[in-house]
Protein backbone atom coordinates (compact mmCIF):
# COMPACT_ATOMS: atom_id res chain seq x y z
CA UNK A 1 0.00 0.00 0.00
CA UNK A 2 2.70 2.47 1.32
CA UNK A 3 4.49 1.30 -2.57
CA UNK A 4 1.93 2.37 -4.44
CA UNK A 5 1.16 5.71 -2.80
CA UNK A 6 4.89 6.68 -3.47
CA UNK A 7 4.80 5.60 -6.58
CA UNK A 8 0.77 7.45 -7.22
CA UNK A 9 3.15 10.53 -5.42
CA UNK A 10 6.47 10.68 -7.77
CA UNK A 11 3.55 10.56 -10.95
CA UNK A 12 1.69 13.49 -9.47
CA UNK A 13 5.00 15.28 -9.09
CA UNK A 14 6.01 14.62 -12.37
CA UNK A 15 2.93 15.22 -13.92
CA UNK A 16 3.09 18.82 -12.39
CA UNK A 17 6.72 18.99 -13.29
CA UNK A 18 5.99 18.93 -17.05
CA UNK A 19 2.98 20.73 -16.93
CA UNK A 20 5.00 23.46 -15.66
CA UNK A 21 7.73 23.65 -18.21
CA UNK A 22 5.57 23.58 -20.35
CA UNK A 23 3.01 26.58 -19.31
CA UNK A 24 6.15 28.98 -20.36
CA UNK A 25 5.43 30.24 -17.00
CA UNK A 26 7.14 27.65 -14.48
CA UNK A 27 7.37 30.73 -11.90
CA UNK A 28 4.23 31.05 -10.91
CA UNK A 29 2.89 27.20 -11.23
CA UNK A 30 5.52 25.49 -9.90
CA UNK A 31 4.92 24.26 -6.40
CA UNK A 32 7.24 23.71 -3.60
CA UNK A 33 7.92 19.90 -2.84
CA UNK A 34 10.16 17.85 -0.46
CA UNK A 35 13.43 18.05 -1.96
CA UNK A 36 13.92 14.09 -1.38
CA UNK A 37 10.83 13.92 -4.18
CA UNK A 38 12.67 16.94 -6.06
CA UNK A 39 16.13 15.56 -6.35
CA UNK A 40 14.18 12.20 -7.34
CA UNK A 41 12.54 13.73 -9.95
CA UNK A 42 15.23 15.19 -11.44
CA UNK A 43 17.21 12.04 -11.27
CA UNK A 44 14.81 9.94 -12.74
CA UNK A 45 14.21 12.44 -15.47
CA UNK A 46 18.32 12.17 -16.10
CA UNK A 47 17.67 8.38 -16.40
CA UNK A 48 15.02 8.64 -19.25
CA UNK A 49 17.09 10.98 -21.27
CA UNK A 50 14.75 13.97 -20.16
CA UNK A 51 17.79 16.40 -19.73
CA UNK A 52 15.95 19.77 -20.24
CA UNK A 53 13.72 18.86 -17.22
CA UNK A 54 16.10 17.14 -15.51
CA UNK A 55 18.54 20.67 -15.35
CA UNK A 56 15.41 22.33 -14.63
CA UNK A 57 14.68 20.30 -11.49
CA UNK A 58 18.06 20.27 -10.12
CA UNK A 59 17.90 23.82 -10.78
CA UNK A 60 14.39 23.98 -8.51
CA UNK A 61 16.52 21.65 -5.44
CA UNK A 62 18.77 24.67 -5.51
CA UNK A 63 16.05 27.32 -5.90
CA UNK A 64 13.63 25.63 -3.26
CA UNK A 65 16.03 24.11 -0.91
CA UNK A 66 19.50 26.20 -1.12
CA UNK A 67 21.00 25.18 2.62
CA UNK A 68 20.47 21.64 2.35
CA UNK A 69 23.32 19.42 1.04
CA UNK A 70 20.90 18.40 -1.89
CA UNK A 71 21.43 22.01 -3.06
CA UNK A 72 25.50 21.49 -3.36
CA UNK A 73 24.94 18.30 -5.22
CA UNK A 74 22.24 19.50 -7.33
CA UNK A 75 24.47 22.32 -8.69
CA UNK A 76 26.51 20.01 -10.33
CA UNK A 77 24.23 17.36 -11.71
CA UNK A 78 22.56 20.63 -13.70
CA UNK A 79 25.77 20.94 -14.69
CA UNK A 80 25.92 17.47 -16.44
CA UNK A 81 22.23 17.67 -17.37
CA UNK A 82 22.86 20.57 -19.21
CA UNK A 83 25.88 18.93 -21.32
CA UNK A 84 24.05 15.92 -21.82
CA UNK A 85 21.22 18.31 -23.46
CA UNK A 86 24.10 19.83 -25.51
CA UNK A 87 23.24 23.46 -23.77
CA UNK A 88 26.76 23.40 -23.69
CA UNK A 89 26.96 27.31 -22.16
CA UNK A 90 24.69 26.54 -20.05
CA UNK A 91 26.75 23.63 -18.38
CA UNK A 92 29.81 25.90 -18.40
CA UNK A 93 27.71 28.78 -16.24
CA UNK A 94 25.97 25.41 -13.65
CA UNK A 95 30.22 24.61 -12.62
CA UNK A 96 31.66 27.71 -12.63
CA UNK A 97 28.85 28.39 -9.93
CA UNK A 98 29.49 25.42 -8.08
CA UNK A 99 33.37 26.43 -8.32
CA UNK A 100 32.73 29.35 -6.92
CA UNK A 101 30.46 28.74 -4.02
CA UNK A 102 32.36 25.67 -2.79
CA UNK A 103 35.57 25.21 -4.49
CA UNK A 104 37.47 22.89 -1.91
CA UNK A 105 34.65 20.49 -2.78
CA UNK A 106 35.78 16.72 -4.03
CA UNK A 107 33.76 16.74 -6.84
CA UNK A 108 35.62 19.99 -8.05
CA UNK A 109 38.08 18.18 -10.44
CA UNK A 110 34.56 16.78 -12.24
CA UNK A 111 33.63 20.46 -12.46
CA UNK A 112 36.63 21.58 -14.14
CA UNK A 113 36.48 18.95 -16.36
CA UNK A 114 32.76 19.07 -17.32
CA UNK A 115 33.41 22.85 -18.47
CA UNK A 116 37.02 21.95 -20.37
CA UNK A 117 34.40 19.33 -22.22
CA UNK A 118 31.54 21.43 -22.66
CA UNK A 119 34.03 23.61 -24.81
CA UNK A 120 35.43 21.19 -26.55
CA UNK A 121 32.08 19.87 -27.78
CA UNK A 122 31.75 23.37 -29.19
CA UNK A 123 34.95 22.98 -31.20
CA UNK A 124 33.75 24.21 -35.42
CA UNK A 125 35.27 23.12 -38.53
CA UNK A 126 38.59 24.22 -39.24
CA UNK A 127 36.76 26.30 -41.71
CA UNK A 128 35.62 28.80 -39.20
CA UNK A 129 36.34 30.96 -36.38
CA UNK A 130 38.76 29.14 -33.82
CA UNK A 131 37.57 31.22 -30.27
CA UNK A 132 35.79 28.50 -29.00
CA UNK A 133 38.89 25.81 -30.11
CA UNK A 134 41.35 28.70 -27.89
CA UNK A 135 39.13 27.96 -24.66
CA UNK A 136 39.13 24.39 -24.52
CA UNK A 137 42.72 24.69 -24.45
CA UNK A 138 42.88 26.79 -21.51
CA UNK A 139 40.00 24.76 -20.17
CA UNK A 140 41.86 21.48 -20.78
CA UNK A 141 45.03 22.64 -19.83
CA UNK A 142 43.43 24.10 -16.20
CA UNK A 143 42.27 20.12 -15.45
CA UNK A 144 45.92 18.85 -16.27
CA UNK A 145 47.33 21.53 -14.41
CA UNK A 146 44.98 21.46 -11.44
CA UNK A 147 45.16 17.66 -10.86
CA UNK A 148 47.63 16.37 -13.23
CA UNK A 149 47.44 12.33 -11.79
CA UNK A 150 43.53 11.58 -12.23
CA UNK A 151 41.79 10.24 -15.01
CA UNK A 152 40.65 13.27 -15.72
CA UNK A 153 44.07 14.98 -16.61
CA UNK A 154 44.73 11.97 -19.19
CA UNK A 155 41.44 12.30 -21.00
CA UNK A 156 42.18 15.94 -20.94
CA UNK A 157 45.81 15.43 -22.47
CA UNK A 158 44.57 13.25 -25.20
CA UNK A 159 41.89 16.17 -26.12
CA UNK A 160 44.22 18.39 -25.62
CA UNK A 161 46.47 16.79 -28.52
CA UNK A 162 43.67 16.14 -30.97
CA UNK A 163 42.74 20.03 -29.92
CA UNK A 164 45.96 20.90 -31.15
CA UNK A 165 45.67 19.28 -34.38
CA UNK A 166 42.82 21.02 -34.84
CA UNK A 167 44.40 24.15 -34.65
CA UNK A 168 47.04 23.20 -36.85
CA UNK A 169 44.76 22.31 -39.11
CA UNK A 170 43.71 25.79 -39.27
CA UNK A 171 46.69 27.31 -40.19
CA UNK A 172 47.22 24.91 -42.70
CA UNK A 173 44.40 25.91 -44.43
CA UNK A 174 45.10 29.36 -44.18
CA UNK A 175 48.76 28.95 -45.33
CA UNK A 176 47.83 27.01 -48.54
CA UNK A 177 45.04 29.78 -48.77
CA UNK A 178 47.59 31.81 -49.15
CA UNK A 179 50.45 30.09 -51.10
CA UNK A 180 47.29 29.63 -53.95
CA UNK A 181 47.71 33.67 -54.30
CA UNK A 182 51.60 33.83 -53.90
CA UNK A 183 51.48 35.51 -50.64
CA UNK A 184 54.67 33.77 -49.82
CA UNK A 185 55.22 35.82 -46.38
CA UNK A 186 51.80 35.60 -45.00
CA UNK A 187 52.00 31.60 -45.79
CA UNK A 188 55.37 31.09 -44.53
CA UNK A 189 54.20 32.75 -41.35
CA UNK A 190 51.30 29.97 -41.00
CA UNK A 191 53.56 27.06 -42.19
CA UNK A 192 55.90 28.27 -39.46
CA UNK A 193 53.68 28.78 -36.45
CA UNK A 194 52.77 24.89 -37.09
CA UNK A 195 55.96 23.80 -36.69
CA UNK A 196 57.03 26.13 -33.76
CA UNK A 197 53.34 25.51 -32.04
CA UNK A 198 51.90 22.39 -32.98
CA UNK A 199 55.16 20.04 -34.18
CA UNK A 200 53.82 17.14 -32.54
CA UNK A 201 50.96 17.29 -34.82
CA UNK A 202 50.05 15.19 -38.04
CA UNK A 203 50.00 18.26 -40.05
CA UNK A 204 54.20 18.92 -39.00
CA UNK A 205 55.41 17.07 -41.98
CA UNK A 206 53.43 19.36 -44.73
CA UNK A 207 54.12 22.15 -43.54
CA UNK A 208 57.78 21.24 -43.72
CA UNK A 209 57.09 20.62 -47.31
CA UNK A 210 55.29 23.86 -47.64
CA UNK A 211 58.47 25.77 -46.33
CA UNK A 212 60.41 23.86 -48.66
CA UNK A 213 57.81 25.20 -51.25
CA UNK A 214 57.68 28.67 -49.91
CA UNK A 215 61.14 29.70 -49.47
CA UNK A 216 62.00 28.55 -52.75
CA UNK A 217 59.42 31.01 -54.03
CA UNK A 218 61.00 33.59 -51.67
CA UNK A 219 64.47 32.38 -52.72
CA UNK A 220 65.46 31.87 -49.41
CA UNK A 221 67.79 28.65 -50.40
CA UNK A 222 69.49 27.96 -46.85
CA UNK A 223 65.89 27.58 -45.50
CA UNK A 224 64.69 25.67 -48.02
CA UNK A 225 67.14 23.19 -47.88
CA UNK A 226 67.05 22.83 -43.99
CA UNK A 227 63.21 22.53 -44.04
CA UNK A 228 63.71 19.68 -47.03
CA UNK A 229 66.64 18.23 -44.33
CA UNK A 230 64.35 18.05 -40.95
CA UNK A 231 61.64 16.52 -43.35
CA UNK A 232 64.32 14.06 -44.31
CA UNK A 233 65.48 13.10 -40.55
CA UNK A 234 62.14 13.20 -39.07
CA UNK A 235 59.73 11.69 -41.77
CA UNK A 236 62.11 9.73 -43.99
CA UNK A 237 59.22 7.54 -45.44
CA UNK A 238 56.37 10.26 -45.91
CA UNK A 239 55.17 11.41 -49.45
CA UNK A 240 56.35 15.07 -48.04
CA UNK A 241 59.58 14.17 -48.12
CA UNK A 242 59.48 13.12 -51.55
CA UNK A 243 57.87 16.43 -52.81
CA UNK A 244 60.31 17.90 -50.84
CA UNK A 245 63.38 16.06 -52.25
CA UNK A 246 61.98 16.47 -56.16
CA UNK A 247 61.81 20.12 -55.30
CA UNK A 248 64.89 20.59 -54.46
CA UNK A 249 67.27 18.73 -56.64
CA UNK A 250 64.65 20.46 -59.47
CA UNK A 251 66.56 23.30 -58.32
CA UNK A 252 70.03 21.65 -58.29
CA UNK A 253 69.73 21.54 -54.29
CA UNK A 254 69.71 18.98 -51.96
CA UNK A 255 68.14 18.98 -48.13
CA UNK A 256 71.29 20.07 -45.81
CA UNK A 257 71.51 21.63 -42.72
CA UNK A 258 72.60 24.83 -42.33
CA UNK A 259 73.73 26.69 -39.69
CA UNK A 260 71.94 29.57 -37.53
CA UNK A 261 68.58 28.14 -39.00
CA UNK A 262 65.43 29.01 -36.69
CA UNK A 263 64.65 25.36 -37.43
CA UNK A 264 67.81 23.86 -36.14
CA UNK A 265 66.66 25.61 -32.73
CA UNK A 266 63.43 23.35 -32.80
CA UNK A 267 64.86 19.94 -34.18
CA UNK A 268 69.02 19.90 -33.58
CA UNK A 269 70.42 17.50 -35.17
Amino acid sequence: MIGKKLIKTSMLASTVFLAACSSGDSEDKYVARDVEVLYNLAQDNLKRGRYQLSAFAFDEVERQHPYSVWARRAQLMSAYAHYMNNDYDDSILSAQRFLQLHPGNSSAPYAYYLIALSHYEQISDVGRDQAKTHEAVAALTEVMRRYPDTDYARDAQLKLSLTHDHLAGKDMEVGRFYLGRQEYLSAAMRFRNVIEQYQTTSHAPEALHRLVEVYLALGIVDEAQMAGAVLGNNYPGSKWYRYSYALLTDSDLEPEVKEGSWLGKLWPF
